[in-house]
């Protein structure tokens, strides 16, 4: 048994705050006779976090989902292998989903948790270095996750941290130059503020992008490529957001994670989903999904003025229905660092047989997965 690991990596500054706010103010009333003998301070806090609750009711209300994940691996390799491998995300609690109660279970001869440099991702890692008939993990977590809602913007921005700035930058697989620049410029115009770019190229992914469901999986996230079909799947269309985002001056990055179910019990197999999330100074990392509103226009058969309260609500929130798995990352190594080459990025569970790469993509060949919800 592995023990849950409890890091938020990715809400470090004011967002702490309404972690703080939603989850521990119950805790803070508790210990209010303790905290009355030093004085005139807990009187402060408490209007601080009443007037907040009153203000802002999303945060002390969100909508949570809670149930058991168990995700169920199998790899097909000759019999005789001694170099069999497998990374798979590990999601990490922080102030909208918590993780708890983890397990991992298998015949494997190696594990472990390994955060990835760059990112701060986490794997759980196996390994196999004997001869099996059969190689089998499975990973059971469950998770406590929360609506997201930020949308109370504040009226001046300050400056863009020296650390978020990685998230400006041009990549392979996020373009800021050519045809992804003449789009940022077009729809930014004038706008200065960040939360004001973020909003406008949001709205031109939307109005110029569309759910492909003949895509694999959930796309390749090949920015340029997608730009000349005007089409894909959620990793495609959030990736052409973070990319025009970019290059209009919004610090961004995608968010790989998996829907949970909305019944009582669910295979959530085919359920891995991509969103995005750019930075605004001073206020901190803000949810956009133009995926899911397309999604929703392919499945109830919407234009875009039927699908206008999607719009409106996937700027700046997502649903309970999800759990986030990795942020950030395209075309880097794990760790324990892959043989076959850097990984476009990290959402399915990824394997290697004998150094070489079997099919990660939802391919469900060698590399086969099953992934089941239960409510809570």
């Amino acid at each position: 048994m592995i023990n849950p690991i409890n890091i938020d990596i990715t809400y470090l500054t004011d967002s702490f705050i309404w972690a703080i706010v939603s989850h521990k103010a119950y805790n803070i009333c508790l210990k209010a006779t303790w905290y009355k003998r030093r004085g005139w301070m807990l009187g402060r806090l408490l209007s601080v976090i009443i007037c907040m609750l009153f203000i802002f009711p999303s945060v002390g209300m969100a909508k949570e989902r809670k149930g058991e994940v168990v995700l169920t691996v199998t790899i097909d390799a000759p019999e005789d292998s001694k170099d069999v491998r497998v990374w798979i995300p590990y999601p990490v609690s922080n102030n909208v989903q918590d993780i708890a109660d983890v397990r991992v279970d298998g015949n494997f001869s190696k594990s472990g948790i390994y955060g990835e440099k760059e990112t701060g991702n986490l794997a759980l890692y196996a390994e196999w270095t004997k001869p099996l008939k059969e190689r089998v993990l499975t990973f059971t977590f469950n998770i406590s996750a929360s609506e997201l809602i930020k949308k109370d913007f504040p009226r001046e921005e300050t400056d863009i941290p020296v650390e978020v700035r990685e998230y400006l930058k041009s990549t392979i697989f996020i373009p800021t130059d050519g045809k992804v620049r003449e789009i940022a410029q077009s729809v930014i115009k004038d706008k200065k503020k960040i939360s004001e770019k973020a909003r406008a190229v949001y709205q031109w992914v939307v109005e110029n992008t569309v759910r492909d469901p003949n895509v694999k999986g959930c796309g390749t996230g090949e920015v340029e490529k997608v730009l000349e079909k005007r089409s894909g799947k959620c990793v495609d269309i959030s990736s052409v957001f973070v990319s025009i985002a970019r290059s209009a001056g919004v610090p961004a990055r995608e968010v790989f994670g998996l829907r949970l179910g909305k019944k009582d019990e669910e295979d959530m197999s085919g359920g891995h989903h991509c969103w995005a999330e750019f930075y605004v100074p001073g206020y901190g990392w803000v949810p956009a999904d133009p995926a899911d509103v397309r999604k929703a226009m392919l499945t109830d058969s919407l234009d875009l003025k039927g699908t206008q309260s999607h719009i409106d609500y996937y700027f700046g929130a997502v649903d309970e229905y999800r759990v986030a798995l990795a942020r950030g990352g395209r075309g880097y190594y794990l760790n324990p660092r892959q043989n076959d080459g850097p990984l476009n990025y990290f959402m399915y569970p990824y394997a290697e047989v004998n150094g070489k790469a079997v099919d990660w993509l939802a391919g469900q060949k060698e590399l086969k997965y099953n992934i089941t919800f239960k409510a809570h």
